[in-house]
């Protein structure tokens, strides 16, 4: 069964990024009692390839993943924890 904020998370970084490889994780259980976590706000660690980071910074890297899931953050993203490559770096 899969979980609907990962999938909506995984198809909004792949119409805006078109990822060669992405592996998102669910780690909300890791922060149970946390105050973000009472909000309802998950914590997720996503691993993501793709040829848009080729020549960017890492801050540039984080801010188009960012961007792609703007409106979900601080409601259904507290956290997320981001490694962004270009595929020649993997």
């Amino acid at each position: 069964m899969s979980d609907p904020r990962l999938d909506k998370i995984r198809e909004r970084l792949e119409a805006a990024l078109g990822p060669a490889q992405i592996t998102l994780e669910d780690e909300s259980a890791l922060h149970a009692g946390h105050a973000g976590a009472a909000s309802g706000g998950g914590h997720y660690r996503l691993s993501i390839s793709s040829a848009k980071f080729k020549g960017l910074n890492l801050v540039t890297r984080h801010r188009l993943v960012y961007d792609a899931v703007h409106d979900m953050m601080h409601k259904e993203i507290h956290a997320l924890a981001i490694t962004a490559v270009a595929p020649s770096e993997i």
